[in-house]
């Protein structure tokens, strides 16, 4: 019933201003530059890739509309993932309703270009991030059971649409509280009970996508605050029992949204955080799990406002940070959330004291290449090869 974008789909779509003119479908392998990170990533069996967003056409976006952005998108990566067009608030406004325009339009231009696409995210547990209809939905008299169809039918509907296209899917996106290290508590999770609802949605996205790679997505970070030790414990603990349950989790994806959270040297801030973490993704590897990068940036909140200083301070942490994850074999894919600081979600959402652009993404505001594009670019020469 459902199929992957087809030609004709593309073409109507980009007559709406919904997608970029079909082009000739181009391999990836050969088409990047030799020192590009997807062919620096491939020397290891690995992607490189981004976010990426829809836009109307050649709009000032991160967008594969934008001919500027688009150009580096197109050189450096292999692998993208969509930003919000297919979470909830986007694909899903209304209980009986979805809406892929937005996302078939950069599934489109994925597939003309080459481009491998992961699928982020099938639920996205907190209920901040809600559409306004399940924040306020009532399941009614018999709640496990509502939940579970409405769940059911949106992990068959998306992978159904897009299954020989979605190579990989967040099948669920942060379900643990860093303050309690335990399940979140929603409506949705109330309704049918956390642990179901996880098993759930696994279950059903591996009946629906059995090619397609099955990560569990949270944002837990090697940071030493005591919300990070309690969400790194919690996220421990739901691995577990999907292993002891039998669940088909494969990947745990850390999305990596770094953080300068002082002005500590850079070496400083690494000597604390490193044995610990390692501790943590030993663990992980330990019970079978694939690792995934799926969202790295740098939050700079804390760094110095001399442009040249913050950017060496960035590129050294991010660097760091990067080898301890690449020294583990089991480390698949990684992708960036957005090539370009001009358009970082991060500026927004955790402004700096002196208000400038967040600098945590590989090329700056005016498309130049960064310190931190060369230290990713370092971490792959020295990473070890995915198994």
């Amino acid at each position: 019933m459902y199929d992957s974008v087809t030609r004709r789909q593309a073409l109507t779509l980009a007559g709406a201003g919904l997608a970029a003119p079909l082009v000739a479908r181009t391999p990836v392998r050969g088409a990047h530059p030799a020192s590009s990170l997807a062919t620096l990533a491939g020397r290891s069996g690995r992607r490189f890739g981004s976010a990426i967003a829809w836009s109307p056409s050649n709009a000032d976006a991160g967008s594969f509309a934008n001919p500027r952005y688009e150009r580096i998108v197109r050189d450096e990566c292999n692998l993208l993932v969509p930003e919000n067009e297919l979470k909830w608030q986007a694909s899903r406004p209304a209980p009986g309703q979805f809406d892929f325009r937005r996302f078939d339009a950069i599934a489109a231009y994925a597939q003309a270009r080459g481009f491998a696409l992961r699928g982020h995210t099938l639920f996205w547990v907190p209920t901040k991030w809600y559409p306004k209809w399940l924040a306020e939905l009532d399941f009614g008299p018999k709640p496990g059971d509502a939940a579970a169809r409405m769940l059911t039918d949106h992990v068959q509907t998306v992978c159904r649409r897009y299954r020989r296209q979605i190579v990989s899917y967040d099948v669920v996106n942060e379900a643990v509280d860093p303050a309690t290290g335990r399940i979140r508590d929603t409506n949705v999770t109330r309704a049918i009970g956390g642990e179901a609802m996880l098993d759930l949605m696994f279950r059903t996205a591996r009946r629906e996508a059995p090619h397609a790679q099955l990560a569990y997505n949270d944002y837990m970070s090697w940071e030493r605050t005591a919300d990070d030790e309690r969400h790194m414990a919690g996220v421990l603990r739901l691995l577990e029992g999907f292993r002891k349950r039998g669940t088909p989790v494969d990947a745990l994806g850390v999305q990596s949204h770094i953080r300068l959270l002082d002005r500590s040297p850079v070496s400083r801030i690494v000597a604390e955080s490193t044995a610990p973490w390692r501790r943590f993704l030993d663990e992980v590897v330990a019970m079978g799990y694939r690792l995934l990068i799926t969202e790295f940036d740098v939050n700079d909140h804390a760094a110095p406002d001399n442009t040249v200083v913050r950017d060496r301070m960035v590129a050294d942490y991010a660097g760091a940070y990067l080898d301890q994850m690449l020294d583990y074999s089991q480390l698949g894919d990684l992708l960036c959330w957005g090539m370009s600081d001009r358009y970082s979600w991060l500026t927004d959402f955790d402004p700096r004291v002196d208000h400038s652009i967040k600098r945590g993404t590989p090329y700056d505001a005016q498309f130049r290449q960064k310190p931190l594009r060369a230290a990713i670019a370092r971490s792959f020469a020295g990473a070890k090869h995915a198994i």
